[in-house]
């Protein structure tokens, strides 16, 4: 672990991790499990993000209470980040989502844009880019490529699974940018997936194969 790129000790992500890996679980688990799990690394990723006082009322007496500084969003990498939504909305409800849709080319390994529903100019003061999985950073990389071109100044990354050539190509393209992760893994294999990884991320959330 470095202050760029944090990996969760957290047992409970450990134990949903497990069960996502499991080539046994079927899909309405691996969902589950992936709510789970999202939502403690959500935490964890939003735990030193700034909040203002702003004086309320009790039914008794006044009192300072804190109110999150936005606008924030969320931006989940289709159609896997999909998966992790929900627990970053539990967490963030005032959030805007903005959609990225990004599939890899499975001769070059390049990610490839088919849909795009970030705002020319965002208001928004922070961005949490989400994507199961870490593999290459090609698709982090183009993702955060279109978020700061949308004027967003402070990004964060939120995966489950990445591999070492993942996180160091992510900090090489964007070394301001934090990355939070369930696991680091031990490498990508011949045609660029993650060992021992989960599988494909999509395929298991979505049960298509």
């Amino acid at each position: 672990m470095t202050k760029d790129c944090t990996v969760s000790k957290h047992p409970v992500i450990a134990e949903a991790l497990t069960r996502m890996r499991d080539v046994n679980s079927d899909s309405a688990t691996f969902r589950r499990e992936a709510a789970r799990l999202a939502g403690v690394l959500f935490a964890e990723a939003t735990a030193d993000i700034t909040a203002s006082e702003e004086v309320r009322e009790t039914p008794l007496a006044p009192f300072v209470g804190s109110k999150i500084t936005g606008p924030i969003a969320i931006v989940p990498i289709l159609r896997a980040g999909l998966g992790m939504v929900e627990a970053a909305l539990a967490l963030l409800p005032d959030a805007s989502v903005l959609h990225v849709g990004l599939a890899r080319n499975e001769v070059t390994l390049e990610p490839e844009t088919y849909y795009d529903k970030l705002p020319e100019a965002a208001e928004h003061r922070l961005a949490f880019v989400l994507d199961p999985m870490l593999a290459t950073g090609g698709s982090a990389i183009a993702a955060i490529d279109m978020v700061k071109a949308a004027g967003i100044p402070d990004v964060r990354f939120v995966g489950i699974i990445g591999s070492p050539e993942g996180v160091g190509a992510l900090k090489s393209a964007h070394p301001s940018v934090t990355i939070h992760l369930a696991a680091l893994d031990e490498c990508l294999n011949d045609v660029g997936y993650i060992l021992p990884g989960l599988g494909d991320a999509g395929d298991r959330i979505f049960a298509t194969n």
